[in-house]
């Protein structure tokens, strides 16, 4: 008998899911490739908004370069558009008609920004306004470090700053009001909701994210929409106008899914998929991150995104693995403020599938909530205090039951003592899952993230995992 045929596998997309699934399958006995219709190296979306503040250079985002994937003989095929999916033949159609044909085809095309209904954002000839920008991939970022050179070096007093009004009040829009605000813009923050994270908050915690921004110096305008860029501003539907020199689009996106769609995969939100990430229309096709949707969920977070990879490696090598879905954490990255989201801790007081524990502190900017079931922590929200969300995270993964008194106790402050060491199965990185030991096995920060992903995320670890490693943090670059 002659051996088995390599399994040929296909990946659409070149973002973090994309990137982690190939490490993952590295090694393994299958002919990878993988399609990625941006010009660059696979990079971290997450700290686009560090690379626009300064903190951070492009090249830092790079997850993996081309080198790594040809070592590996891995197909990386940058600035590739994938045009159909012929599922009867097994192929994928690319833009200039080549096909790429496989035995497994993994959707990992991310989310599509969509434009908000504002008047005025596109012109008569189909482009965004000038002073529009969206902000989703490397090239937005850097079209838009370029506006705000520009806006600096065009002959204007150092006493008139420059205006920005973010329309979005998610994670990602805080991150880019911070940045912006950072470059010294004078920025303002538009969301329709009637509180900030309305999507992972409640509005207590929301109030104060606002208060912080506020503290911080960017305005904050709740339960408002803007209807209408003119040239004398932006106008919101509370008849306030925000003139403004740049408008940075940050709410109004959704999973990409056209491809799908257009092959006849069962689409809902996302790309419906079972508990091996696999299409339920389609045994030889799946769907991994932004483009996945699973119970009737899709996520925008890099946590599962990066559990569904490593489950669908082991499902594509053969292995036993499924993907329950129960595990989201998400980190707010952005210079002075701190958000830890773990779940879905919106579930209101007196529901009977949750029980609401919660301290606020307004005056000093904390507000710590937990949804507590069957005496396990299913979510949890933590704004301006991260001192225990380590051991909240490790107590939420594992489903460790909890004592009656013990929410409570997890919410009050830590002493102000000496830190007590990490054991070494305290998860310290919550987006790649790795332990304190995993770190302490590493010679340095740079080792630590290529064997372990750990602050290659959402970059909340980077701290702990310095000092786990013996690295100092660098030094405050000089403005």
């Amino acid at each position: 008998m002659s051996p088995p045929r390599t399994q040929r596998v296909v990946v659409v997309g070149g973002g973090m899911a994309a990137v982690r699934l190939a490490e993952q399958l590295a090694g393994a006995d299958v002919e990878l490739t993988v399609l990625a219709d941006e010009q660059h190296a696979p990079y971290n979306r997450i700290l686009l908004s560090a690379v626009l503040e300064g903190t951070h250079a492009a090249d830092a985002l790079i997850l993996r370069s081309p080198e790594w994937f040809e070592e590996r003989g891995i197909d990386l095929r940058l600035g590739t558009r994938v045009l159909e999916i012929d599922r009867s033949a097994r192929e994928v159609v690319l833009v200039d008609g080549e096909r790429v044909a496989f035995d497994r085809l993994v959707l990992a095309c991310g989310s599509i920004p969509t434009l908000p209904p504002i008047r005025g954002l596109v012109r008569r000839d189909g482009t965004l306004h000038p002073k529009v920008h969206p902000f989703r991939s490397l090239e937005d970022c850097r079209r838009l470090d370029a506006a705000l050179l520009s806006l600096v070096e065009d002959g204007r007093s150092p006493v008139t700053r420059p205006r920005a009004v973010v329309v979005g009040g998610g994670l990602l829009g805080l991150q880019v009001a911070r940045a912006l605000s950072a470059r010294r813009m004078l920025t303002e923050v538009v969301e329709g909701a009637d509180h900030l994270l309305a999507s992972q908050v409640d509005p207590a915690a929301g109030a104060i994210l606002a208060r912080d921004l506020r503290r911080l110096g960017t305005d904050v305008y709740t339960g408002a929409r803007a209807v209408r860029l003119t040239d004398d501003g932006l106008q919101l539907d509370n008849g306030a106008l925000l003139p403004t020199d740049l408008v940075v689009l940050t709410a109004g996106g959704r999973p990409s899914t056209a491809l799908a769609r257009r092959a006849g995969l069962m689409v809902g939100r996302g790309v419906v998929v079972d508990g091996t990430l696999t299409s339920v229309t389609d045994d030889r096709v799946h769907a991994i991150g932004d483009c996945a949707e699973h119970r009737r969920r899709t996520t925008g977070f890099v946590a599962p995104a990066w559990e569904q990879a490593e489950v669908l490696a082991r499902v594509i090598r053969g292995e036993q693995a499924s993907y329950d879905g129960r595990r989201s954490v998400a980190r707010l990255r952005a210079t002075g403020l701190d958000v830890a989201i773990l779940g879905d801790p919106r579930c209101p007081a007196g529901r009977a599938d949750g029980e609401v524990v919660e301290v606020s502190n307004p005056i000093s900017g904390s507000h710590r909530r937990l949804v507590v079931h069957g005496g396990r922590i299913v979510g949890a929200a933590l704004v301006g205090d991260l001192s225990r969300v380590g051991l909240i995270t490790q107590l939420y993964d594992r489903g460790t039951l909890l004592g009656p008194d013990e929410p409570g106790q997890l919410l009050l402050p830590e002493a102000a003592v000496a830190p007590v060491p990490l054991p070494d199965e305290a998860e310290v990185c919550a987006c790649a899952g790795v332990t304190a030991g995993e770190v302490r096995s590493c010679r340095s920060l740079t080792e630590c993230a290529d064997r372990t992903r750990a602050t290659t995320g959402c970059g909340g670890c980077a701290d702990v995992v310095r000092r786990l490693v013996g690295e100092r943090a660098p030094e405050p670059a000089l403005s």
